[in-house]
């Protein structure tokens, strides 16, 4: 009895029984609608977050954050700009590189790679490759040794496994008395690698000095790979110290090669919540319809209450907290049910697949094997906020026609 006016009045609304079965029942549908839009999008929206993480994790941390290169196709002294790069607290690793496409060879089979040439010594402070081998080590591969490190798919396709021979050739010639040859070494496997992405089955890793060899640098490197503490800020990071090089070097960001990628999982993510909201909004649209037909259905009451006193503001208010209530409770049991099961997705998928001996993800199809979540607060406070700036909105209509009741033209029939 302590409550405002409006809000009191506008609650009893709520918990009455209506005579009319009809008007229960659209307010259950809009209840709901409410209810399925949130869950859909908080958990939609995880998921979207997961596999962006998952892509994150898995592509970028292959990929260094920038890539250092000279503009005329080498660099000699790449020592000394590595210590200038070092010196910026917040690189966190600098290795050489030689590389380029390449074909691996052996009977019957030929496939395409990206072959590159690298320091193992250098190579762990830019990438994981080393903490994703599944057999062999990267400090295996050895100058003069002619060893490589395969992406599993491509080992699996070509049915190579540690100690096998395979031939490796590149799209520059040898000219020989004999003739033009491509340029071409056979090496031998010292290691797979998996990461779980579309890296494993395009490429393969052989030590620089080989690559030096293969590829006719002759002591030079092509450039240099960087790894920065934040990917999103590399040129931020790197600007003071690209800036004090002269002209003749360039520097790609990660962005100029993988940034589409992630560019398009984000458009994804955005299209997917702008459809999901219009679940959301078809819900908003049921509560302008029970407050249009409550308003017709309590014209008297409304009479009466204006003739008591309440003013047109007061009866707009009692509608508001009417449908609002409906928007409010929706999207409270929305968001306690989209959040749980945006934080047991995983576990419940796989219950799923036990049980019925289906798989979402086939292993030997796909690079996951479940599906990832990542709930993040600030999408489920802007979902919230969303659903419940659309709850109000949709009140206003239905409140503002039942304020413009005027209690002697309401009572004339009664």
């Amino acid at each position: 009895m302590n409550l405002p006016f409006s809000i009191f009045v506008g609650l009893r609304y709520i918990r009455a029984k209506r005579r009319n079965q009809f008007l229960s029942f659209i307010s259950l549908i809009a209840l709901m609608g409410m209810t399925m839009g949130v869950v859909a999008l908080i958990v939609v929206l995880s998921v979207m977050n997961g596999f962006e993480a998952e892509l994150r994790g898995r592509v970028l941390s292959l990929v260094p954050h920038a890539y250092l290169e000279s503009t005329n196709g080498s660099i000699d002294d790449w020592q000394s700009l590595a210590e200038r790069f070092n010196d910026n607290p917040q690189v966190l690793g600098v290795a050489p590189f030689i590389g380029g496409e390449a074909m691996l060879s052996m009977p019957g089979v030929v496939r395409g790679i990206q072959l590159t040439g690298i320091d193992p010594e250098f190579e762990s402070s830019v990438s994981v490759i080393d903490k994703n081998m599944l057999a062999g080590t990267l400090a295996d591969l050895e100058e003069r040794r002619y060893g490589v490190v395969l992406g599993a798919l491509i080992a699996r396709h070509m049915g190579l496994t540690v100690g096998d021979s395979v031939t490796i050739v590149i799209p520059k010639v040898s000219v020989t008395p004999a003739g033009i040859f491509p340029r071409s070494r056979r090496f031998t496997v010292v290691g797979v690698f998996e990461v779980g992405a579309q890296v494993d089955s395009n490429t393969a890793f052989i030590h620089i000095g080989d690559a030096a060899r293969l590829f006719a640098m002759k002591g030079r490197v092509q450039g240099l790979r960087i790894q920065t503490s934040d990917l999103y800020r590399v040129n931020e990071i790197l600007a003071s110290t690209v800036a004090s090089l002269s002209g003749e070097y360039q520097i790609q960001d990660w962005s100029k090669s993988q940034g589409s990628l992630f560019q398009a999982v984000r458009m994804e993510k955005t299209m997917i919540a702008v459809l999901l909201t219009t679940v959301v909004a078809v819900a908003a649209f049921n509560i302008i319809s029970i407050l249009t037909m409550m308003v017709t259905e309590k014209r008297a009451d409304i009479a009466v209450l204006r003739t008591m006193g309440a003013s047109p503001y007061a009866v707009m208010a009692v509608f508001i907290v009417q449908g609002m209530g409906i928007g409010v409770l929706g999207v409270v049991i929305g968001g306690i049910v989209g959040v749980l099961a945006a934080l047991n997705i995983s576990e419940v998928v796989s219950a799923i697949e036990d049980i019925f001996h289906i798989y979402v993800f086939d292993p030997r199809v796909y690079f996951i094997t479940r599906i990832p979540s990542v709930l993040q607060w600030l999408d489920v406070l802007r979902i919230i906020s969303g659903a419940l700036l659309l709850s109000f909105l949709a009140t206003l209509y239905p409140a503002y026609r039942a304020s413009k009741i005027e209690p002697a033209e309401a009572l004339r029939y009664e």
